[in-house]
Order: C-alpha cells, then sequence, then structure tokens
C-alpha cells in the first residue's frame, strides 16, 4: 500500500508550523512529508521595519527552512500548477530551472499575501513595499542614498523633496514604520552636515478616521499622540487618490510631496489562489471550513493569510502571525485525524492582544480581557514576546546582540547594493508593482 503524500505550500509562518505538527505526529512509515518553497528561509515579518531602520541586520530575522524541518523534504521552487481534480501540484526548481510534479494525497495552502494597490493609478509605478526581506533592504538603502544626495543638493525645493517619506496605511506595519524610519534619521544625521534636523519630514497618510484601525481606541490615540510629538506628521480621513513621480495626490486635493512613497496600506491573497477555481472571499481568499478544509476539492487544506477561516462567531479569524502559528498546528492536528480515520476539530484561539512599536522605546499594546499598556513597558514587552517568537536560539542571540549595539552606536548608513535583484523583480511583479532602483529618482 503506497504511502498517503502531504504537500505543503509555502514556507511562512503558517507552513512550516503545519510541517514542524506532523513530524511530531506521523510515523515517517505514516506518510511523506513535502515544503515547496521559492525561499529557502522564513522570514519574521513583524521585525521588517527595524531591518529597514538598521536595527536589525538581514540575516537575523530570517531562519533557514532547512534547519527547521527534520524529515520533510524541502524543494527549492516556484509553484507553476496546481490541478485540484488530478491533485497535482507542478513546480519549477528555483536555480536550476528543472520542473517538477509531485502527486499528492493531501494539499496544504499556506502561500501568504501579496502587498495590495487597490489599482490605483500611478501607485504600482511609484511605490516602495515593505513585504519581503527584498524590500526592507531596497528601502534602507534608499532612505541612505536620499540622505547622501540631500547632502550635496542645493536648491530647497529638490532636498525638501528628498528628505519627504511618506507613508501609506496607518496599521500595524505603517505605523512601525514611520517610527522607525524617524530613528534611523535622527541616529545618523549627525553624519550629514549639510542636513538638518528640522528639514527631514515623515508624513503618515491613513485614509480611516484613526490609527490601527479596529483595535481599542485608545491605542490609535496613543500611537498618534506619540508619533506627533516625535516628529510625524499625521493624515487622518483622507486616502490615496494617485502617486505619481513628485508624490501623492489625496482624495481631499491635498499633495504630498515626496520622492520615497511607502506602501503599508493593505494586503491581498496570494494570486495563486485565484487561479484555482475554489470558492474565495472579495479579497480572494480561500474559503475554508472551521477545520480548515477546503469543501468540494478531495485533500485541500488552506490557512494563513491566503484563507479564510470561520471564527463561529459570522466572521473570519484576521490574518495575523500570531494566528498562523496557532492555526498550523491544529490543521495538521486535523490532517493527521482525517489519516486516521477519526473526526476533525473546528480551530478556535482568542487573540492574546496586539503590539505596535512607535520607536525611541514606545509602544502600545493591547492586552487579553481588552486592556491596552503603553510606553516603555509596552515596548518591553513587543520586544519581549518577538524575541520569544523568533525561531532558533542563535536567531533570538543575534537579535538580542543587535539590540545591545543598537543603544551604543548609531545606525549603519552603508549603502550595501548586493540584494538580489531577481528576486526583488519577482516579488515587485507578483504584488502588482514596478521595482523601485534605490538610487533612481522618479
Amino acid at each position: 500500500m503506497a504511502v498517503p503524500v502531504i504537500v505543503i505550500l509555502g514556507g511562512g509562518f503558517a507552513g512550516i508550523s503545519v510541517a514542524q505538527r506532523l513530524e511530531g505526529l506521523l510515523r515517517p512509515d505514516e506518510a511523506e512529508i513535502y515544503l515547496l518553497s521559492r525561499e529557502n528561509f522564513s522570514l519574521f515579518t513583524p521585525m521588517l521595519p527595524e531591518v529597514t531602520s538598521g536595527e536589525l541586520e538581514v540575516r537575523h530575522v530570517v531562519t533557514p527552512i532547512r534547519m527547521q524541518l527534520r524529515r520533510t523534504q524541502f524543494v527549492l521552487s516556484e509553484v507553476t500548477e496546481i490541478d485540484v481534480e488530478r491533485r497535482t501540484v507542478r513546480y519549477q526548481h528555483v536555480l536550476s530551472g528543472a520542473a517538477g510534479t509531485l502527486a499528492y494525497d493531501h494539499l496544504v495552502l499556506a502561500l501568504g499575501s501579496t502587498t495590495s494597490t487597490f489599482g490605483l493609478p500611478g501607485v504600482a509605478e511609484h511605490v516602495f513595499a515593505l513585504k519581503t526581506l527584498e524590500d526592507a533592504e531596497s528601502l534602507r538603502n534608499r532612505l541612505v542614498w536620499l540622505l547622501e544626495l540631500a547632502d550635496t543638493i542645493a536648491d530647497d525645493a529638490y532636498r525638501a523633496r528628498l528628505l519627504t517619506v511618506a507613508v501609506v496605511g496607518g496599521g500595524f506595519t505603517g505605523v512601525e514604520t514611520a517610527g522607525e524610519i524617524l530613528e534611523l534619521f535622527r541616529s545618523v544625521l549627525r553624519f550629514f552636515p549639510n542636513v538638518r534636523k528640522h528639514e527631514v519630514k515623515i508624513v503618515l497618510v491613513e485614509a480611516g478616521p484613526t490609527l490601527l484601525a479596529g483595535l481599542p481606541a485608545k491605542m490609535g490615540t496613543y500611537s498618534q499622540r506619540v508619533l506627533e510629538r516625535r516628529g510625524v506628521e499625521i493624515l487622518l480621513g483622507d486616502g490615496v487618490a494617485l502617486a505619481d513621480d513628485d508624490g501623492l495626490q489625496l482624495q481631499s486635493g491635498r499633495r504630498v510631496e515626496s520622492a520615497t512613497i511607502i506602501w503599508s496600506a493593505g494586503v491581498a491573497p496570494s494570486p495563486t489562489i485565484a487561479k484555482l477555481g475554489l470558492p474565495t472571499t472579495r479579497r480572494g481568499a480561500v474559503i475554508t471550513g472551521r477545520d480548515m478544509k477546503v469543501e468540494g476539492a478531495q485533500g485541500l487544506w488552506a490557512l494563513g493569510d491566503c484563507a479564510s477561516i470561520p471564527d463561529g462567531e459570522g466572521g473570519a479569524f484576521p490574518m495575523t502571525a500570531q494566528h498562523a502559528i496557532r492555526e498550523g498546528p491544529k490543521l495538521a492536528e486535523n490532517l493527521v485525524a482525517t489519516l486516521r480515520g477519526q473526526p476533525t476539530q473546528p480551530f478556535f484561539y482568542t487573540s492574546m492582544g496586539m503590539m505596535a512599536a512607535l520607536g525611541g522605546r514606545q509602544a502600545v499594546a493591547q492586552l487579553p480581557g481588552g486592556g491596552v499598556l503603553t510606553g516603555f513597558f509596552a515596548w518591553f514587552l513587543w520586544r519581549s514576546y518577538y524575541l520569544s517568537r523568533l525561531p532558533g536560539m542563535d536567531r533570538k542571540l543575534r537579535v538580542t546582540f543587535d539590540w545591545t549595539l543598537e543603544l551604543l552606536f548609531p545606525r549603519d548608513i552603508a549603502e550595501l547594493r548586493v540584494y538580489s535583484r531577481r528576486a526583488q523583480d519577482e516579488a515587485a511583479a507578483e504584488a502588482g508593482i514596478k521595482r523601485q532602483d534605490p538610487r533612481v529618482l522618479s
């Protein structure tokens, strides 16, 4: 009798957690497990803003997938076709280009999400996303290069556009990015004698009436107060109408002149989902049952950012890393139960709360039960929690060392140009964004 084959697509929080739990539950003779990902590492996305600001080294927020798995067979590949009727996955190896096909008994979709520009005019051509490691490194180089150029420019209007950074989206990524970029500039301005502190301008644009929408109002209000006190200009209730060579045009008619626009206004499920002919939500996430199994497709499961998992109260669980790393083990348990002819169980998880770092050793945190913690203690909690969730003791130690060095020394202002252009092109194309060269102004 053939051993069942389980194929997991995606090497993020969700996919890795499924594979790890399957390894713990299944005997080697019960199933073969494959994990396909186009990267050979998993990225700890909550720390991306700190990579952008130079507080953390790039390699310290990634963990090789092979180091996290014991007997799952890893394939460094790009998925080219999924046939849910024949139950096959076709792929192409990222490096060799060799094509391959896997026949599966169970397929787990953990494909994550990409940046969404909502089809707004000019946005795809003029913004920097902050979703991948390449995004963070490219943006960091851009920020350093802007300072280098501004230090040599005499034209006041041109300098003002160079030194204005617009961040679109007042959610967690936008708020944390605005705070971190401000920290970067303040840490290194003394090395640029012709750039004055008052010339650097961070503008945070949010279409809604408050920052951190969906969380207690106190969190958004506190975040706004802290960021404004530190010098961030916040524009609420005014969405983006278009982006062009010189900056943003807002729906109110207001202009934000900026050479660098950072887009954190939304994400969309992986475009691969739309090609499968499965039931999806309006935003494109595949609809699952409460046990994370996709109805109407044999042996198909989904979780994480690409899935809409009912919460039992008429809604769906949010697209957060906190939920993804809990969905993974439960999906694995349900998959094993199915293999063994046992009933599956619904996924249920009560959020432990949400946190956002604001820079300057300030943060805001929602605690279990609805309480809100602010200031230094919230910042300490933010760092402690995410450090505990970082995979691998070596990564924990490296990040702790980076944080310690940041207390003693300024941020690094070396403009590195060794990042992969191919990876940037692929990530940008998938997100619908034209890749920006950090050394070329629009």
